[in-house]
């Protein structure tokens, strides 16, 4: 497998790293079930996990809109009011796409950290019709939008690569 050079972007924390090096593991877990391998969780500012998620989009049960930062958001919004949501991050295994972070904007979640980019994600995946991706980085999303939404990543991509490796075949 290609290396993938992601830096650690400024304003990371150590908090960041583990939550976000958790929600790779909770894809690992969701790859060994034999879903799509990506996971994602909501914490508030003092690292509490408020909900976490994998996708449930797979053939032929799944449902193709249930992505797991859509989910994790759905599950954090059901929780928690408009001002707790806004001191939260979606923490995610890969980069919301465009769905996703409309999901995100939509229920108030302050801030994203991601893994792996959705450039790097299509480098894994190729034309596998079950990850039929857009070419629409999250940012892009979330600057049409009226309420600034800070992102953090991609980093830690070779990590959160691995679940992917064997999985897209």
């Amino acid at each position: 497998m290609t290396q993938i050079l992601s830096p650690i972007p400024a304003g990371v924390s150590q908090l960041d790293l583990q939550l976000l090096r958790q929600s790779i593991e909770l894809a690992e877990e969701a790859k060994a079930r034999g879903r799509h391998p990506f996971a994602a969780l909501v914490a508030d500012r003092n690292g509490k996990i408020i909900a976490s998620a994998g996708n449930n989009s797979m053939p032929p049960e799944g449902d193709p809109t249930q992505h797991a930062e859509l989910a994790a958001a759905a599950k954090a919004a059901r929780l928690l009011g408009p001002e707790e949501l806004a001191q939260c991050t979606l923490y995610t295994s890969a980069e919301p796409c465009c769905m996703c972070a409309g999901a995100i904007y939509w229920t108030g979640i302050g801030r994203v950290v991601y893994a792996l980019s959705e450039h790097a994600l299509l480098a894994l995946t190729g034309d596998h019709p079950e990850n039929p991706t857009f070419s629409l980085p999250c940012r892009e999303v979330f600057a049409r939008g009226q309420r600034q939404i800070p992102v953090l990543g991609p980093m830690l991509e070779n990590e959160a690569a691995q679940a992917h490796v064997g999985f897209w075949k």
